[in-house]
């Protein structure tokens, strides 16, 4: 018997994360979303996989790229995870910095540079699974997610 979404949700709500959001370029234009589903998936060769949900523009846009970044964000930066998730519109600043010809979140905690290797079909999400290019990260602390709220890593 499958399990209640509601209860599902709330259930992984439990698993702390950080907050990720991956860019892309598709031509001259950038795009972003902010990412839950993001893991580390093998170390040799160095892959990465996040998860995308097929209704999400930004699916459309990764079926089309053959790189994409990854800014791991620093705990100041709830409101670009807010802004790329959906629920804010406006940025003071422009937010990206070029790191390996990819669009990535200035200030961030740590940027990770990828190519696309594979695209999964997995229920109503496609997990794009990317090897990685380049890396460069620092020593800010993290911003931390938790039952659907922001919070620092003490």
């Amino acid at each position: 018997m499958p399990i209640d979404p509601f209860e599902f949700r709330e259930t992984l709500g439990r698993w702390c994360s950080g907050v990720t959001v991956v860019t892309m370029r598709d031509g001259e234009t950038v795009h972003g979303i902010t990412v839950s589903a993001f893991s580390s998936l093998s170390l040799d060769p160095p892959l990465i996989g996040i998860a995308i949900a097929r209704r999400a523009r930004a699916h459309g846009y990764l079926e089309r790229v053959t790189r994409f970044g990854v800014s791991i964000l620093s705990e100041d930066q709830r409101h670009l995870s807010e802004h790329f998730a959906g629920r804010s519109r406006e940025l003071s600043e422009g937010p990206f910095v070029e790191f390996g010809e990819l669009p990535l979140i200035r200030g961030a905690l740590a940027h990770i540079a990828c190519t696309v290797v594979e695209r999964v079909p997995v229920g109503d999400h496609t997990l794009y699974v990317g090897q990685i290019e380049l890396t460069n990260l620092t020593d800010l602390p993290p911003l931390a997610y938790h039952r659907g709220q922001y919070g620092r890593f003490a």
